[in-house]
Parts: C-alpha cells; sequence; structure tokens
C-alpha cells in the first residue's frame, strides 16, 4: 500500500540554484511515500537513487517519562546497551561488524521517545538489518557491557552536577513537576542507576517496544516494493502492542517563584518558564513566529537586542517553545555577571510585558516569516536529516501532506493572531524563574543551597 506527496521547495532556494547552475532541477522536488508491509507496519519513504546509501529513523512513543519509580534512568540506559551485543554477537564482535560494513545503529532515549537509527550503504544493507533487528529483538545486555556502561552513565551524572545549566533545568522541571515523570532526570541519580538489574533492561524492551507504538522514516537508494518485506524484517519480530501505558497530561506548577540554586561561581544563569502550547494547537504558528521575534531569531530577536546589544549584559540569551506530549512551556534563558543578574531578569520580564501588550509590528511579522519559510529547506543537507525531519512530523501527527502546507500557515498567521497568543501565553508575574549562582538584586521564594547527586 503506497500513497504519494510531491513537496516543492520555496521559489526562493529554487531561484538560488538556478543562479548557481542555470537551471531548476527537478531533484529539488521531494516524493513522500507512504509504504506499508505485509504485516502492516508503515514507514514513509523518500527514495534517492544518486547516492548507494540508506537511513532508517525510528522512534518508539514514550521515553524517559515511562520510567518506573525508583528505577530513573531505565531508558537511558537501555539506549546505551542495545549496541553492544546482540544474539550470537557479544559486545566486542557486534562492534566489528558495525565498523567493518560502515554501519551505523544508534539509539536515544528523550522526555517522550525512544529513537534509533540506521545508516548503511547499499552493498552492506542486509548485514545492517540483521544487526538492526538482533539489537531490538534480542538484545544480550551481558555483565561487562552493562557495568561497563553503567560506569559510563554514573561518571555523566556526577559530571552534571558541575554544569550550572543542567542544575538550572533540573530545578525548573523538579519545582514545574513535583508530581509528575517530567519531574524526574532524565539520566537518573546515582541511586537509581545503581539499582537497575539486567531483568530491569529485559522488561524494558519487552514492554515498550512494540509495533504499536513504532514510527519509521526511510531515505536513500531503496525502491516502496523493496522496503516493505524489510520492514517486517527489522521489526517483525517485535509484539503487537506496547505494555506500559503512558503518563497522564499534567499542567505545569510553580507560577511566580524564584528559585536560587546557590553556586560559588561567576556568572549566574537564568532559566525562566511557563505554559506553553502543544505542537497541534491551531495557534502554533503564531505563537511561532511570536517566539521568533521574543528570542529565536537570534541577534535579530527582541532579547538580544534589549539585553545584550543596546546593554552588553550577556553573551546570549533566547526563548524557545517546548511542546511535549504530555504539557508544553515556553521558556527563556541565559547567563550575565552575578552583579547584573537583578537587571537582566528585570529586562526579560519587561520584553515578556512588552510582547503581551503590543505583539509585534508588521515588519517584524513580516521578517519573521521571510525567516522562517525560507529556512526551512536548508535543513533538508542529507538523507539522515530528511529521515529527521520525516520522523517528526508522523510524530506530531501533522499529516503526509504537512511540508507542502507548511508555509501557508506560516504566511497565513495574521498580527492580530501573534495578539492574541502573546496575551494567551505571556504572563512576566506567572513565570517561574530559577537562577544558578551568586545572584545580586534577586530576591528568591526559595533557595536549594545542596546539590545532591
Amino acid at each position: 500500500m503506497r500513497m504519494t506527496r510531491r513537496l516543492s521547495l520555496p521559489a526562493f532556494l529554487i531561484a538560488f540554484f538556478v543562479c548557481l547552475v542555470g537551471t531548476a532541477p527537478a531533484a529539488l522536488a521531494i516524493d513522500i511515500k507512504r509504504v506499508v508491509s505485509p504485516g502492516g507496519i508503515e514507514a514513509w519513504l523518500v527514495q534517492d537513487t544518486k547516492v548507494p546509501l540508506l537511513s532508517i529513523k525510528f522512534v518508539f512513543k514514550g521515553g524517559v517519562e515511562t520510567d518506573p519509580a525508583g528505577k530513573e534512568g531505565q531508558a537511558n540506559l537501555t539506549s546505551t546497551l542495545l549496541d553492544e551485543g546482540a544474539g550470537p554477537y557479544d559486545s566486542q564482535e557486534f562492534q566489528r561488524r558495525l565498523a567493518d560494513n560502515s554501519i551505523s545503529v544508534s539509539f536515544t532515549a528523550t522526555m517522550d521517545g525512544f529513537y534509533g537509527g540506521l545508516h548503511t550503504l547499499v552493498e552492506t544493507q542486509d548485514e545492517a538489518f540483521d544487526l538492526a533487528r538482533l539489537a531490538l529483538t534480542k538484545p544480550r545486555f551481558d555483565e561487562e557491557a552493562v557495568e561497563r556502561m553503567r560506569r559510563g552513565v554514573l561518571t555523566e551524572i556526577r559530571r552534571d552536577q558541575g554544569d550550572p545549566d543542567f542544575l538550572a533545568r533540573r530545578a525548573l522541571y523538579e519545582t514545574a513537576f513535583p508530581d509528575h515523570p517530567y519531574g524526574r532526570r532524565a539520566r537518573g541519580s546515582v541511586e537509581s542507576v545503581g539499582s537497575i538489574t539486567r531483568d530491569d533492561l529485559n522488561g524494558f524492551v519487552r514492554q515498550r517496544f512494540a509495533k504499536d507504538n513504532l514510527m519509521v522514516a526511510v531515505t536513500g537508494d531503496i525502491a516502496p516494493e523493496q522496503l516493505e518485506p524489510v520492514l517486517d524484517r527489522i521489526f517483525g519480530g517485535l509484539p503487537d502492542k506496547a505494555a506500559v501505558q503512558p503518563p497522564a497530561d499534567t499542567v505545569p506548577k510553580g507560577a511566580g517563584e524564584t528559585v536560587l540554586v546557590r553556586r560559588p561561581q561567576a556568572q549566574t544563569v537564568v532559566l525562566m518558564s511557563q505554559p506553553g502550547i502543544k505542537r497541534d494547537d491551531p495557534d502554533w504558528f503564531a505563537a511561532y513566529i511570536m517566539n521568533y521575534v521574543l528570542g529565536a531569531g537570534t541577534f535579530s530577536s527582541r532579547l538580544m537586542d534589549e539585553i545584550r546589544e543596546k546593554r552588553g549584559l550577556t553573551y546570549g540569551v533566547y526563548s524557545y517553545l517546548v511542546p511535549f506530549q504530555h504539557t508544553a512551556l515556553i521558556m527563556a534563558s541565559g547567563s550575565t555577571a552575578n552583579a547584573n543578574a537583578g537587571k537582566m531578569v528585570e529586562l526579560m520580564k519587561a520584553e515578556w510585558q512588552r510582547m503581551r501588550d503590543h505583539g509585534v509590528t508588521q515588519e517584524e511579522l513580516d521578517n519573521a516569516k521571510t525567516y522562517l519559510t525560507g529556512s526551512f529547506p536548508l535543513q533538508f543537507t542529507s538523507g539522515n536529516a530528511i529521515a529527521d525531519v520525516l520522523l517528526s512530523v508522523q510524530r506530531d501527527n501533522l499529516g503526509i501532506d504537512y511540508l507542502d502546507r507548511r508555509s501557508g500557515l506560516i504566511n497565513a498567521v495574521t498580527l492580530e493572531d501573534v495578539q492574541r497568543i502573546a496575551k494567551r501565553l505571556l504572563d512576566p508575574a506567572a513565570l517561574l524563574t530559577v537562577i544558578v549562582g551568586q545572584p545580586e538584586g534577586i530576591e528568591p521564594t526559595r533557595t536549594k543551597d545542596d546539590v545532591p547527586s
């Protein structure tokens, strides 16, 4: 079963290529084919026969937020071990087969998903398919490999304790989500990672990797009819249904609080948040444009202009939308000298208020639209990058025609749309503010002097 969408890149990029080579190559159009295997596994495919390479990206819904209480870090530890021996191959032999055949197999656990990737030459694809299948269905979790990777994770956890940016994120999420898995640590703690057993790891694989929570994106030199049996070959041995329930949706807490984490350092790190907007909200692109003008547009943003360019208080200050599966945040961050911390927080909140009160200008709106539509095709720099985009579109349930519609959705946003979403989302009095360092000019509502592991 196949369905095809043809996606044309914006005219500006076509014009750019015309300037370079004198023509607008037809290859700039991207065809997405929906492929369904005999076993019912679906993938989105962008076929490219110019280079004999193949990239397969996939995600299982449910990431570190589904780790059991007391076993925080289980998803992350599992992600480090799936290519450390599987089926008949111990860690050394599995890694040798990857290296000898120029195959890359990788796994990453994020807040809402467990991601995997396979990158291979066409001539070694059969070996790659088998290694990926074994990693997903028959990981060994040998004692030597488990303890070696556990030591590596524990080293990272201890290293995090010296990173003020990590401490700020940890304090913010623990405050915003005190009774929800989003408030837990993705890597876990020394205690929780130390308690994870081989049975826990095997249970993770059995419960989380299943066909009903799987999404797949493929790019490269493979035809739809060739991909169909490959999908069953790699993923066909997975159970039909995952055995873990996702957590409930949640609303961030901590509105109006200022949490200070004392650290002996010359710079103060500032991290702010309040409830944001989820990816499937009809006002997403109005918020996207608003955030670009506020703090995502690098040196063209209001936060950078007011705080760095005009006053020289920071090297960088940014805002960003964080749409999780079960909640959403809008955040801002930056750092400054301890003596300037109070002033920087004051200016960040003032820009929050200015955007809420007045929205954006017509010039800011037009510039944001030009950038956000024009820069998007530059993400399509490789097969891996295209597969990543396809997977994110699937994950967010945006539809196979989303890339065709994206520019139109952005260009349809009006000044009134931005004004409306700014009033809905932005309230400086409701910001949760986390400060790490020895700041001057700030009165915290709560102080965290201890930094436990």
